[in-house]
Formats: C-alpha cells, structure tokens, sequence
C-alpha cells in the first residue's frame, strides 16, 4: 500500500502509518474507523492547518520483553530496509519537506528510538495536527451519539438515586463524613447494576474520582482530588463523570443545605448563565463567541462576578475526556458543528456568605456542569437531565432557633447540676405544647386569615354579576314564504319539514308549524278502531327545578301545553291507504328529527366555553421523546385503541392505531402527574386541564394515558399450587415488566421536562399520606401530591387544586362511627363543594397533620350539614355572613369552651356555673323542638341538594358480628339505666336546690349530650 507500511519485528511490535496527502491514498487513513470520508475531503481541499503539511506519521508502539532471539543484526537489517521505504515514500508525497505529527505520543523502546533517528536525521519540518485531527473527528456519529447519551443517563441515575439520597441521609442523621469516603462510596455504586439503568457493569467505569468539596476550601478543576475534610452542611459541590464502552459524560451539581437569599440569588445567576451558553452552542458559532456572549451577560448584569467566574465554560469531550483543542474560552477560533458532545461547566469560586458565623461558613462556590449536543438550530440539547433548579438542590431544614434554645437549656441543666434538673425538667413539660395543641393553634391562626381574605375577596367581586342566559329562541320561518306548499298542508295533515326542523300540525283548520324545540315528546297509542297522536309541548311549570321559568323568552304568553290527533284506521271506500298512516308516518319522523337536533344542540352544548388552543408545533426531528402502546382515557371511540404519545415544541400529540389524533398543549396543563405502577394494576400519565379540549363529540378535562402492568383478572378455576414453577415464572416476568416500565416512563418525563427547561414538572402521588374515601360511587386510595389531591387510577379521576381550596370540614366524626365524611369547600363560593365519604377514621389525625402543614383550615362537626343552602345564603349575603364570624360557625362549641377555659380551677363560683348551665344545659323539650325543625330544614331540601345522605346506622350496623352487637346492646342497657339514675337526681336536685357542685356536674352532661345530636330518633 502506497504511503503506509506496517512494521512488525520479532523483538518489537509496532504500527508506523505515515499518509501522503495525494488523491489515491484515501485508503491509508484506514485505522481513523469513522469520519474517513470528511478527513480524506479536507486533505484534498487542504482545508484548515492540513494545507500546512505534505504527509502525516503517526507511529504507536511498545518493544515486548524478548525471552529468545536468534539474530538481532539479521532483523535490524530488515528494519533498516523497511524505514528507508516509509523514508522515500514521505518525500514523495506533494513537497516531501513538512509532516503533521502528534507531538505529545512519546513511546519508549529501541524500536520506536531507531524510528525517530531515522526521521530527525532526514531534517523534516514537523508540525503538530493534534488539535485539527481531533476537530475533525469531534463530530459524533450516530452510534456514538447513542453511547454518550447512555453514559449521560448512567451518570444522571447515579446522582439521583445514590449520591443526592445520601446526602440527604447525611444531613437528617447528622453525620460526620469525609470527603473521599464519599466519593468512594460513589465509586462503588456503580458497580451495583441498579444505578446503571440497565448497563452491565463491566462496561462502565469512572471517568475521574469523583470530586465532592464543601466547608469553604474549593478548586473548581476536575484535576483535583476530594479532600479528608468532614462535609460540611452548606455549599456542597459534587462532580462526576462516567464512561459506557469507552465513551465519556460528565455531570457537575452544587447542594446547598439552608441556602441563604443571596446563595440563591446567585445560584439562579448561574442557572441564567447557562441557558445562555446553550442558546450560543450552536452550528457554525465560533467557540470565542460563545464565552464572549456569557460574559457580556456578566458585565451587564453582575460585573462584580466577573472575577469568581470559571476561567473556560467547558470542553469538548468524546472517547478523550478533555480535547484541549475544544476548550470554551476567549481564544479558541474553532467553529462549532452539529454532532459535537461538550460537557459545560460554569462556577463562581471565591463567594463571601455574609450570613456565615463560623470560618467554613464565611465562603461558598457554586458549581453546575452538564454534558450537552450541539444541534443545527436552537440551543443545545442536555443529555444528562438532573433537575437544577433551587427547590431540586436545596434542602431546606427546620428553623434552628428551637434547637438553640433546647442547646441553651442543655447547658442550663448542666450548670445547675442534678438538684434543679427535676424543676426544670416540671417546668419544661408544663409550657411545652402537644402536637395536637400545636396545631390547633396554627388553625386557630388560619381561621383569621381565611375570614379577612375571604371577605376582601368577595367585596373584590360584589360587582361582578353572573347573568343567566336565555333560552334560545327558535323561529321556524322568518317569513310566510318560506312555508313549504305542500299536498300534505292543504289537506290538513301533520307535515315535517325537515330542512327547518318544523312540524306543521293543524290547529283548528290552520297549518301551524311548531319547532322540533317546543316540543318535549310524543306518544302514540292504538284504541279500537282509532289511533291516537299525543304531542306534549314544553311550557313554564312543566320543568321541575327553581330557575325554570327563565328559559323562556317570554314567559308571560299564552302556551299550549298538549295536542292530541285522532284518526281512524279504517280503510275509507276508494282510499289506497288509512288515515292513521299520516299519524304513524309522522311519530316515526318527528322521532328522528328530535334525535337528531337534540344531538347536535349536546354537541354546541359541550362546545359552549371551550377557549380556543394554539396549533401543535411539530418537531420533526426523529429523536423527540416517545411513549408506545398507551390506552387513552376517555377513550375517542367506543372501543378503547393503543396508540403513541409523543412531546412537540409546545405539546403532546397521541395518535391512535387508527389515526385520531388528541393534542394537549403545554401552556394548558394545570397538574401533570405520574403514578408508578407500586401496587397497582397500571402506571399511569395524567393531564388535568385548565381549560376543557374537544374530543369524541365530549369535552374533558383530565385525560390520561396508561398501559397495564399484569393480568386485571385472575382464573380462579385453575388449580394452583404456591410453588409452582411456571407462576413463579410470570410473577419474575411480571417483576421485571414492572422495572421496565417505570425506567420508560421516568426516562420519558425527564426528557420532557428538559425538552420544556421545566416549566411542565410531573408530580408523583406520595401513597405513603394517602386515605381510602369515596368522592364517587366507588372507595379509591385518594394520594396528596406537592399541589393536589388526586386519584389517577379509578374512572373518572379525582382532582383537587389546594390552591382553590377555601376550608376542609369534617362530617360524623364521633367516637362510635367507624368512618366520616369530608367536604371540601372552593374559594370560588360559587363552585359546588365536593365531598368524601366513607373515609376510615384512623385516617383523620394524618389527614389534620397533611391539611396543617399545608395552611389548610379544617373544622370538624358530628352532623351533615345541607351545603347546598349554605353556600346559596353566604353568595346572597356575604356581608351579612362575615359579620356573624364567618366560618367559625363550623368550630365546636366543646372546643372553643376548651380553649377558653383551659387550666381554670374545678370550684368556682355559683354565678359562673349558673351561667354555663343556662349556656350548656338546653331542656329537653327545647331540644327536641329544635331537632324536629332541622329535621323539616333537611328533608324539604332534600330534592334539591345532591348532598342528602341515607341513615347513618343502617352504614354503620352492616357488617358487624355478633360479639360487636351484644356489646353495643350492654352498652346501651348501662347508658339507658344511667340516665335514669341521672334523671332521677336531677328532679331530686330541682326539690331540694343542690349544691352548685352537682350542678356544675349535670351542665357537664348537658354540653356533651347538646354537642351530639340523637340520631336514634331520626332512625
């Protein structure tokens, strides 16, 4: 081969390639496997510094260790021969005088020595193309791209489910950890193929130890080594790069432990940065021009980094993990291409915390980096998406005033020694307060708020009126002219013209035409020798509901309320048909035409309110994420159909099997939320909408998108056997289907929320605060999520916006029910509330704990309470409602006695207890007046509200056995014979005037009998 020899001796083995730049010596470039032909072009275009040279030699080698040679002088010869070959074919490649050669590549041996001798001593100009090959070849291929973005999702998995789990583990416990054993750990964990996302360990490996610096000593190179320094909780900087089968990525990330507002401020700087270094990476940009746009930022924005900053913002990286020649400063004039892999890496060293007290405190850097593609048009694609914003890397402890103070009193109890220790230790327990009174002070403080910001808001909203449409007026014919002429009208028969929706019936002798709409139905009947047409038309008084008599545009007119036709169905003498035919002819007729405008005015119906979308941006580029063999719900047909979801520049599309094509655009998504697959039967994908789409003749709200995971149904006529083997084998595949999916649809979310730098965040349910209830027919597990209460698995699904929500009241909650209800009431008063039943009472001291931390106001009461009228008296008077207190209406009287009388001493005087029996202790008859009244309230508004509720015990009864009923009924035997026993004392204290003792004694029992209606009588 001309150009190119290889030398192979018994005493060494080598590979010298020299390639002259002529036409016919493509071919010798074989050993560089891709971009051979971009190379071969540049040669013979002489473009970039390869005009510079006449040949390229590159020599690799090591001498091997000889045990047995029989004539060294014999192969020196034939090595001389071999040089002098190469020698003579350099010199007549183009001039002969100047080669390109990779200066760095130094290799030891006797071989390799008489190599360099032979080319020094024929005085070539040496020139080296280390920087131009590499430029050359930066460009990835396809094959390689896929590699990289494997290795990026390695390096991503590794961070996310190791590294950042164990800091946080760190900080909770406290613990005391160094530097390098972290990184160690690091090290390890990737030897455990559950970080790996599936790669076999074997083929991949670290890049560099991975460097984890904190406590105010940083170096923010990827030369240095991580330090024996214990972490420290404030700034922590972890960098780490992977590589899978020879191919780099590199990942920078900085965990701020109570990051102070301006640690944030700052970090959201860089984040800004960034953005901006990844819309100037793109083809055909210089390199320089690339730094000089972030600093510009820089100097506009906060001049006084410009010195903290990083002195490159990154370099090329591939199968070498830093091309020196593709380094991100002021001086590179390289121009970028489409297929380049670069790990950018931004920093700020040197930062003073001003909030710092101890030394470690007082300095901090931030660091991020993440491996990213240059692409032909737009910004740079990340490949390792790990989330970077603030509430992703900061972690945010409790205040630690609490801590001080418990540290002060530590320090107090050891001054004062043993002696005072009990003292204080009384006099700690005695001010410290129980969760439980925590949090009904933090209510009690919720309960202000919600009064002073709902009544702001509803005098915000006192001009605004809602005006209620009309009935749409339906005119058969806008003019006489337009009356059709036909046969069937000049003989007084019912006529139906089609075209204008219109019966023309005659009325005493007049064609009168009637719109399809003014008719509410018809129905035909045969009696003898005659048939009978009944045609009701709708009229006021013939709807039921309060608001009827607006649907008619005027509803002082003269009405007709029904019109019956009679014909016979006898046969008339020279008669080809029967009379009755017109009769049967028309019901047939208007049947249809009903039907069909009654559809379509469905279908306005659910078109009414819709706001118009923007049209899907398509992106065309084959690499967009992807979702396959997903069910949609609800479904576009009738039979539910697979297809595929796949995320554009601005939404998603699914497109079915059979080409249906449902769009839901970004900007329109209020909650998007991901259930894994954990205990249930699918793993799901689920849009809650801020405003309603079109599709299958339906509007809708939530769509979801979901596959399943196992078998929904199980043969129960199949005899198994617990160790079975081929069982075993379908819960292993089960397993792994599971794990397959999960990786799918987090990869899937990943990618979309980089694809959108964020603004669309999936939620995930958290099961472990969820709740059985029941918002519809059916009990579902109802989860929390940061922003929502949902439940995505059951049909229709369940959504609730905390946002949206004004107070959560609690309904049955008494000692003796085994379950209650929730109501959930919106800050729009207008909304219907939406309640929870059947929820188990084990479950309300969580669900209290959930609803405290979220801000959320709750009250909790022993009745059902008919919401439908209350709502309706707060939207007729709000004014008048807030001046009476409000909500606090809902609080318990027990409660607020609680609260007021908390510590008071047991005797008092006779004043006070009198005034708390006339307070508490209400007579029997009083009461059984005022039930019988709620009683009348409940059931005459029981049509109306769709919140009336069957008898509490027949729910509560069901299901009990017979040891529950026979302790129920001793139970009911003591209470019967203490009441009794209470009675009778009663009327004996009224004779002889007790003591206030006793009587403070029966107001006890009053205010407790008084807090719980009897529910007994309403049975």
């Amino acid at each position: 081969m001309f150009g190119a020899t290889a030398l192979i001796a018994a005493k060494a083995l080598a590979l010298l390639m020299t390639i002259a730049l002529y036409h016919h010596v493509y071919s010798c470039f074989a050993s560089v496997k891709r971009n051979d032909q971009i190379t071969y072009s540049a040669f013979q275009k002489g473009e970039d510094e390869y005009a510079n040279v006449d040949a390229i030699v590159v020599s690799v080698g090591v001498d091997e260790e000889i045990v047995y040679a029989k004539s060294t002088a014999l192969q020196n010869e034939s090595n001389k021969s071999s040089f002098d070959k190469m020698i003579e074919a350099i010199k007549e490649s183009k001039n002969g005088k100047k080669i390109g050669v990779f200066s760095k590549d130094k290799f030891p041996g006797e071989f390799m020595k008489s190599w360099n001798d032979c080319l020094n001593k024929e005085g070539f100009d040496k020139i080296d193309i280390s920087a131009v090959v590499a430029y050359t070849i930066a460009v990835k291929e396809d094959g390689e791209l896929n590699l990289m973005k494997k290795a990026a999702s390695i390096t991503s998995e590794v961070f996310n489910k190791f590294f950042k789990e164990r800091v946080m583990e760190i900080v909770d416990a406290d613990e005391k950890v160094r530097h390098s054993k972290l990184a160690e750990s690091v090290e390890k964990a990737i030897e455990e193929k559950k970080y790996l996302a599936g790669a076999d360990p074997s083929t991949v490996e670290m890049c560099y130890p991975p460097i984890i610096q904190s406590g105010g000593n940083y170096n923010l190179k990827f030369s240095v080594v991580s330090d024996k320094n214990h972490m420290h909780f404030g700034a922590i900087t972890c960098a780490m790069g992977i590589r899978f089968k020879s191919y780099c990525s590199n990942l920078v990330r900085t965990l701020m432990v109570d990051p102070s507002q301006e640690v944030q401020e700052n970090y959201n700087f860089l984040l800004q940065l960034q953005e901006e270094l990844l819309k100037e990476l793109r083809h055909g940009v210089k390199i320089c021009d690339v730094y000089n746009a972030v600093m510009d930022v820089v100097k506009k924005q906060k001049p006084e980094l410009l010195n903290k900053i990083t002195k490159n913002l990154g370099f090329g990286m591939g199968i070498e993990f830093r091309e020196g020649s593709l380094v991100i400063n002021s001086k590179n004039q390289y121009k970028l291409k489409k297929g380049m892999v670069f790990s950018i890496n931004l920093g700020f060293s040197d930062l003073t915390n001003k909030e710092g007290k101890k030394p470690e405190e007082k300095t901090y850097a931030l660091f991020i980096g993440d491996t990213v593609l240059v692409d032909e048009d737009g910004p740079a694609t990340v490949l390792t998406s790990v989330k970077k914003k603030v509430k992703n890397v900061g972690i945010f402890l409790k205040n630690e005033d609490e801590e001080e103070e418990e540290e002060e009193k530590d320090e107090a109890e050891d001054l004062l020694g043993r002696g005072s220790r009990a003292a204080l230790l009384t006099e700690r327990t005695r001010n410290e307060m129980t969760a439980e009174e925590k949090r009904r002070a933090h209510q009690k403080e919720l309960a202000a708020q919600l009064n002073e910001e709902a009544k702001r808001r509803l005098t915000e909203q006192k001009g605004e009126q809602q005006i209620q449409k009309a009935r749409k007026s339906n005119v058969s014919y806008k003019n006489p002219s337009l009356m059709p002429k036909e046969p069937h009208i000049r003989e007084m028969k019912i006529y139906i013209d089609k075209k204008y929706e219109t019966v023309i019936m005659p009325v005493f002798g007049i064609a009168t035409p009637f719109h399809i709409a003014t008719i509410k139905n018809i129905s035909m009947s045969v009696e003898g020798d005659y048939t009978y047409l009944r045609i009701n038309f709708y009229c006021p008084g013939s709807a039921l509901g309060r608001n009827e008599g607006n649907i008619f545009p005027n509803p002082e007119a003269t009405f007709v309320k029904e019109i019956t036709y009679r014909a016979s169905n006898m046969k008339a003498p020279g008669e080809q048909t029967v009379p009755a035919l017109n009769l049967q002819n028309a019901f047939r007729i208007i049947k249809e035409v009903q039907k069909r405008y009654k559809t379509r005015e469905a279908e306005e119906k659910e078109k009414e309110g819709i706001v118009k979308q923007d049209s899907l941006v398509i992106n065309l580029n084959r690499s967009n994420p992807k979702l396959k063999d997903l069910y949609i719900r609800p479904n576009i047909a009738q039979k539910r159909m697979q297809g595929s979801l796949e995320a554009h520049v601005n939404g998603f599309r699914f497109t079915s099997v059979r080409g249906d094509k449902v769009d839901i655009l970004y900007n329109n998504i209020k909650h998007a939320l991901f259930q894994p697959c954990d205990g249930e039967m699918i793993i799901v994908l689920h849009f809650h909408l801020k405003n309603a789409i079109m599709f299958g003749k339906k509007r809708h709200t939530d769509v979801q998108f979901y596959t399943e995971v196992g078998e929904i149904t199980t043969d129960l006529g199949k005899h198994q056997h617990m160790h079975d083997r081929d069982d075993l084998y379908a819960e292993q595949m089960e397993r792994e289907m599971r794990h397959k999916l999960k990786t799918a649809f987090k990869n899937f979310i990943e990618k979309v929320e980089a694809l959108t730098k964020e603004e669309l965040e999936f939620e995930v349910p958290f099961r472990d605060l969820g709740f059985n209830g029941a918002p519809y027919r059916s009990t579902c597990l109802l989860q929390p999520t940061s922003s929502a209460l949902v439940n995505a698995t059951e049909w229709p699904p369940f959504v609730v916006t905390l946002d949206e929500v004004e107070l959560i009241h609690f309904e049955r909650v008494q000692f003796h029910l085994k379950n209650f209800d929730m109501v959930i009431v919106y800050k729009d008063y207008s909304k219907k509330v939406t309640m929870i039943n059947a929820i188990p009472v084990a479950s309300l001291d969580p669900i209290k704990e959930w609803l405290n931390s979220c801000d959320l106001k709750y009250t909790e009461g022993v009745q059902s309470l008919n919401w439908t009228k209350i709502m309706k008296t707060i939207v007729d008077d709000p004014e008048g409602f807030f001046e009476q207190g409000g909500w606090s209406f809902l609080e318990p009287e027990g409660e607020y006695y609680a609260l007021t009388h908390q510590g008071s001493d047991a005797e008092e005087g006779d004043s006070e207890s009198e005034i708390e029996d006339e307070t508490f202790n209400p007579s029997e008859d009083d009461y059984e007046e005022e039930e019988e009244d709620s009683d009348e309230d409940y059931s005459s508004e029981a049509e109306e509200s769709d919140y009336s509720k069957e008898s509490l015990g027949s729910e509560e009864e069901s299901g009990k056995d017979w040891d529950e009923l026979e302790e129920e009924a001793r139970k009911a035997d003591r209470e019967s014979r203490y009441e009794e026993e209470e009675e009778q004392s009663r009327s004996m204290s009224r004779k002889r005037k007790a003591s206030v003792h006793s009587s403070g004694r029966g107001s006890n029992r009053g205010s407790r009998h008084s807090s719980a209606p009897p529910k007994k009588k309403r049975k």
